[in-house]
């Protein structure tokens, strides 16, 4: 199939290749034991599969729509060989993401009309939020993006701390008051000094607390309503980052969210310590909203652009 070609320097492929080593091995390894022993692709080997690729968080729905494109293949070829399955997997899974023309970027971009472009980022505790927020400015800046960082997470000192580190580290400004202060008034006035400042790009950090629907919703949309005081249309893009490595508590953990604030894009964190990169892929499927960013890694660079062809090709290899 076709949709496999070199898209990520080998650099790139090679964090990513690495990043998803331990979903990798543990997805590979019962595919062998299952397959152990038998030729060719039957009802048995599909039954084990389907237990293989809902144990490894791609999720039901995906799962079953995955085997149906499998068993489309069996009954179309007649005889297909275990030795081939993996190759099978690597293409109907591409094919099914290729469903949606989302999750193709290649590159941290954002659109040179609309200045500054607005990213609130939403998310609960724990998820890797604040590191996110870190890698994702120092990536804008690389490309010689002005960017501004907005602490509206008041809620927890140590969210406003963690990300002055990351301003002083990736030396960019950061707009903060102090822990207890209203969010929307620091979403203001992160805004008002990026107009001034005649910046690209704000990153705006919010609260991560999910345990009251209403006060959350509440709260996120006086936030969008102040900030539209000062630029229209904003926030241009409401980032949700989710924790790969708690597999399907990340599925709730979107659905919650999206209940409760429009989200329009993913970033999905933690895949390197974790068998449970499959998430990735339900995630990708279910929620017809892009997941644009994978983090791979702990250095500042292993925060990629998530392009779902590598994802495939790397985790299928």
């Amino acid at each position: 199939m076709s949709f496999f070609k070199k898209i990520f320097s080998s650099e790139k492929k090679e964090t990513l290749d690495k990043g998803l080593e331990k979903s990798k091995s543990t997805f590979f390894g019962k595919l062998s034991k299952a397959v152990a022993g038998k030729s060719k692709v039957d009802d048995e080997v599909l039954d084990d599969l389907e237990e293989i690729l809902v144990s490894s968080d791609v999720g039901v729905n995906t799962t079953l729509k995955i085997i149906e494109r499998i068993e489309e293949r069996v009954s179309k070829d007649k005889y297909l060989g275990t030795e081939e399955l993996n190759v099978i997997l690597r293409e109907e899974i591409a094919g099914l993401l290729n469903e949606t023309n989302l999750g193709e970027e290649t590159e941290f971009v954002v659109p040179r009309d609309k200045k500054p472009y607005v990213i609130m980022v939403v998310g609960v505790n724990g998820v890797g939020k604040t590191t996110t927020i870190g890698k994702l400015a120092y990536q804008f800046k690389k490309q010689g993006l002005k960017v501004v960082l907005g602490a509206a997470d008041t809620f927890r000192a140590a969210a406003i701390d963690q990300l002055q580190v990351w301003a002083d580290r990736v030396g960019i400004p950061i707009i903060k008051q102090s822990m207890g202060s209203d969010p929307a008034s620091v979403a203001f006035d992160t805004l008002e000094s990026a107009v001034t400042q005649d910046a690209d790009v704000v990153i705006i950090d919010t609260a991560g607390r999910l345990h009251n629907k209403v006060n959350l919703m509440n709260e996120l949309t006086k936030v969008k309503r102040v900030m539209q005081k000062v630029v229209d249309n904003t926030p241009n893009d409401v980032l949700l980052v989710l924790d790969g490595s708690t597999g399907q508590n990340a599925f709730e953990q979107a659905k919650q969210f999206t209940a409760a604030t429009e989200v329009t894009s993913l970033a999905v964190t933690k895949l390197d310590g974790t068998a449970k990169g499959g998430v990735v892929i339900g995630i990708s499927d279910q929620f017809k909203i892009p997941v644009k960013y994978i983090g791979v890694g702990e250095g500042i660079e292993d925060l990629q652009v998530f392009n779902k062809f590598e994802f495939v090709d790397s985790f299928f290899k």
